[in-house]
């Protein structure tokens, strides 16, 4: 019996054994078949250590190919304390090149991790730093390189472009709206090292960093330029409390320049308060918006067929009572007598008042509303703001008659700039937008585009060429007059509006605005300018607005070439104004008869001959009185 229990137990012990190896073997089958992978990785995780390769932002762009925000290559500290052998010495000669703390150092060159990043201090280092630190050769101490963002033309267009933080990452304007395309990936230089940090003579493995995406703009350097220049003019010779600015093609809602002040340079962000950072003026700022609203009055007025600017009258004795409220024109007295095409030339608020009632407050609001105040424009920026409008069942005969010359509603530019686009466009309202397109940098393959968008068809075409007809008028004739550029056709408005603190109109601080178009009779740049608070000058939008505007206008006609028209509405002339006239042709009569022509000319002759065989500036377009004009002479 004892010898059968043995012998059982022993088979058991035998059939255990066997049963185990089976198990030891399959198991080890199973790890080096089935985890062979999972198992190497973590393995590998424990011996190999990555170096961060930071990636370049993508390029921001104008509308040409011209670069707006780049990237310049600096130099970040980075450490392998378990390879650092004497950390006291080397924790003292970083502290004394990086200005920082021996123990603020010490910390990071005995810290109980695999790569310490030395942040703040280490970030972004100049290549005197880096090259000092380089010199030493610390085991443990590696400079990688890291891109840092970089405006070429500091503070242009800040406000729209943003800037982003010491990570690269977007902290506002387009460097935020657009931080994922315009985020690149990281790379990584992989070494192995064993348990105590001692660097492995295994191959290095290196990842390439890929770049983010390049995003295209809409905007015009060169306008762009020309538009800050004429605004830092504005700043020193009024001292406003700010100034703005918005160029838009009318025809598709492209932002081709934009600009406020006071601004601030991106490559040094830190240094500017949140207040300056954060408020792009022309999407950001609302206000009552003057006379320039009353282009929304006329255009529903025309469109409505309410009003006949040519035959209608309208008499303006300096004022309008309205439920009791007295509502004054701008000009003592009145104008009289005058036909509404006068009414606007002279941006009576009677008359306005008037249209307004003519319309009704259902009309008027519906029209309002159509051109897009109220509501945001959509335009790809961030902070833009609504504005305030009545609601309609609060509207009465006073708050009627105000809004139809521009007071008691808060609007924002750029709404100005869309509704005014689509008065003289042809009456489509369109979405404005700044990104023109998005492209894969190193393939330069477009990844996503923006076509126009129109909104809504707000007026027809008919009405929106005679709003044209009567802008164009304005400016030869009327308040806007010193936007007026000869032998070109302009239109425009001028806006003059009292600003309101804790519900009361301040005296007298006035935001003074002009909003033109060019060239008048088929419109490709729609311009807005506004000025808050000039000091040393006359406060109204015709004395300060518009000649910034005619000087923006001016660079655009340069820069884009635009053709001269013979069509031209002639300039009403004052005391004050410089007398331009039609310069006659003398190409073909004598000496005799061209200086008889020319009298009122300086004239300059060359060549031989008795007779004019060539003249400079040619016939027939505008030039002041005195100017002198050059005549070849030949037979």
């Amino acid at each position: 019996m004892f010898y059968q229990d043995k012998h059982f137990r022993m088979r058991l012990v035998v059939l255990f054994v066997t049963l185990l190896l089976i198990a030891v073997i399959l198991k080890v089958f199973y790890i080096q078949v089935f985890q062979y992978q999972k198992l190497n990785s973590l393995a590998n995780d424990l011996w190999q250590r990555n170096l961060p390769i930071t990636p370049d932002r993508g390029l921001i762009l104008d509308r040409n190919g011209k670069v707006l925000a780049s990237n310049i290559t600096t130099t970040s500290l980075y450490l392998v304390p378990n390879q650092i052998k004497n950390k006291e010495e080397v924790a003292k000669t970083l502290s004394e090149i990086l200005n920082v703390s021996y123990e603020e150092m010490y910390k990071h060159v005995s810290k109980k991790t695999s790569i310490e990043r030395v942040h703040p201090e280490g970030r972004q280092l100049s290549f005197e730093i880096a090259d000092k630190i380089n010199s030493y050769n610390y085991d443990g101490v590696y400079l990688l390189k890291e891109a840092k963002r970089y405006y070429p033309y500091n503070d242009l267009l800040s406000h729209v472009l943003g800037y982003v933080g010491i990570d690269n990452q977007g902290l506002s304007g387009l460097e935020l709206k657009y931080d994922k395309e315009l985020t690149g990936t990281s790379g990584s230089i992989k070494y192995y090292s064993d348990a105590k940090g001692n660097r492995l003579a295994k191959a290095e493995e290196y990842k390439e960093a890929v770049s983010g995406n390049n995003v295209y703009l809409t905007i015009d350097l060169d306008l762009q330029q020309s538009v800050e220049r004429e605004l830092d003019n504005a700043v020193a010779k009024y001292d406003p409390e700010h100034a703005l600015a918005i160029a838009m093609n009318p025809k598709t809602g492209e932002i081709l320049a934009m600009a406020s002040r006071p601004s601030y340079n991106p490559n040094d962000y830190k240094t500017y308060t949140q207040e300056v950072l954060s408020r792009n003026l022309p999407i950001w700022m609302t206000y009552e918006p003057g006379s320039t609203m009353k282009i929304t009055t006329l255009s529903a007025a025309i469109n409505e067929g309410v009003v006949n600017l040519f035959t209608d009258t309208f008499y303006d004795s300096g004022s309008v009572n309205v439920d009791g409220a007295t509502i004054h024109c701008w000009k003592a007295g009145g104008h009289g007598a005058q036909t509404f095409l006068n009414v606007v030339e002279n941006s009576c608020n009677p008359g306005f008042v008037n249209l307004g009632f003519r319309l009704g407050k259902e009309k008027l609001f519906k029209y309002i509303k159509d051109f897009g105040f109220g509501e945001k424009t959509g335009i790809d920026l961030t902070g833009e703001a609504t504005g305030i409008l009545f609601n309609l069942d609060k509207v009465g005969n006073v708050e009627l008659a105000t809004t139809a010359f521009g007071q008691g509603v808060s609007v924002t530019p750029i709404q100005q700039v869309r509704s005014v686009s689509a008065a003289v466009n042809g009456g489509t309202l369109y979405q404005p937008y700044i990104v023109k397109k998005v492209e894969n940098a190193p393939s330069k393959e477009t990844i996503s585009a923006v076509n126009p968008k129109a909104i809504r068809q707000v007026i027809t075409e008919e009405s929106s060429k005679l709003v044209r007809f009567a802008l164009e008028n304005v400016v030869a004739h009327g308040s806007g007059r010193n936007a007026y550029i000869e032998n070109y056709r302009i239109g425009g408005k001028t806006g003059t509006a009292q600003k309101v603190n804790n519900g009361r109109y301040m005296v007298g601080n006035y935001i003074l605005s002009f909003i033109g178009f060019l060239p008048a009779d088929d419109p490709e740049i729609v311009l807005y300018v506004a000025v808050d608070n000039p000091k040393g000058v006359t406060q109204y939008g015709g004395v300060v607005a518009a000649p910034i505007a005619k000087a923006i206008f001016s660079s655009y006609i340069e820069l884009n070439n635009v053709s001269k028209s013979k069509e031209t509405i002639p300039k009403t002339y004052t005391w004050l104004d410089t007398k331009y006239s039609i310069l006659p042709n003398v190409v073909g009569k004598t000496i005799k008869e061209a200086n008889s022509i020319l009298k009122n000319y300086k004239i300059e002759y060359s060549g031989e001959g008795d007779k004019v065989i060539y003249q400079s500036p040619e016939p027939d377009y505008y030039v002041s009185d005195g100017s002198t004009v050059k005549l070849m002479l030949g037979n």
